[in-house]
């Protein structure tokens, strides 16, 4: 394996444009794709923010293009290169206009063939899914999943610390509440025999809060209830509470 010793990533995937044409850059990412033409490799490089292409030359650089000839899907890589203009341009891909000619290629981690493929649509079961979730987050649909939750959150967050609202955090381990639901115990290890109840809702320090002059505050905050499963509803779930 080769490490990364004084070859720090320039750029994301899915950044680069025609307007860097002729820039020296380096990417890190796994390998989506390899296409061997024989004396060129090109290679589909993903990371969170998209995918570009890789050529690699055995005029350019034999030692790169060697290595590149051995690396199989998911392998870790990083590539360092120059930015150019594709000859045969890509109008599906964001990165479609440019392509990286590899200078240099330093496998950073080796991968045996995934059990499932990286991509959406795939129709793999689900319970293959979530056996495999460190493969399956990876998914482009999952990861801006991930990436638009936190920007809703931080919208959020924006919005209400703009207007005085206060987050605060509350305690998850409580006494049971008498809800309709009923409670997550945790066993407590210095108490022999007594229990912490998990909150099903937020609003179990409304009060506190409020009567202590905390007169706008809010959370965003797990809430968990033992009960059976339904559509909308799972053991543990994320609630916004705000209060003023």
């Amino acid at each position: 394996m080769d490490n990364l010793k004084g070859l720090k990533r320039t750029h994301y995937c899915g950044d680069l444009r025609i307007a860097n044409v002729g820039e020296e850059v380096v990417l890190n990412g796994w390998v989506q794709k390899k296409r061997n033409l024989g004396g060129l490799v090109f290679v589909d490089l993903r990371d969170i923010k998209g995918i570009t292409q890789i050529l690699f030359d055995t005029n350019v650089s034999e030692e790169a293009f060697n290595k590149a000839e051995k690396l199989g899907s998911e392998y870790v890589v990083a590539v360092k290169g120059i930015v150019r203009e594709r000859q045969s341009k890509n109008p599906n891909m964001p990165t479609g206009d440019i392509e990286i000619e590899a200078t240099e290629l330093r496998v950073l981690s080796k991968s045996e063939t995934p059990p499932i493929y990286i991509k959406d649509n795939d129709n793999v079961s689900e319970d293959l899914r979530l056996k495999y979730r460190f493969l399956d987050l990876r998914k482009p649909s999952m990861q801006n999943n991930l990436v638009l939750r936190s920007k809703v959150a931080n919208i959020v967050r924006n919005y209400l610390s703009g207007n005085n609202f206060v987050e605060i955090e509350t305690p998850f381990l409580i006494k049971p509440s008498p809800e309709g639901a009923r409670d997550y115990l945790v066993p407590s290890r210095v108490n022999p025999g007594k229990f912490y109840a998990l909150p099903q809702s937020p609003q179990l320090f409304k009060q506190l809060l409020m009567v202590s002059g905390m007169d706008r505050y809010f959370q965003i905050v797990k809430c968990f209830r033992d009960e059976d499963l339904r559509a909308d509803r799972q053991p543990e779930f994320t609630q916004i509470d705000c209060e003023m």
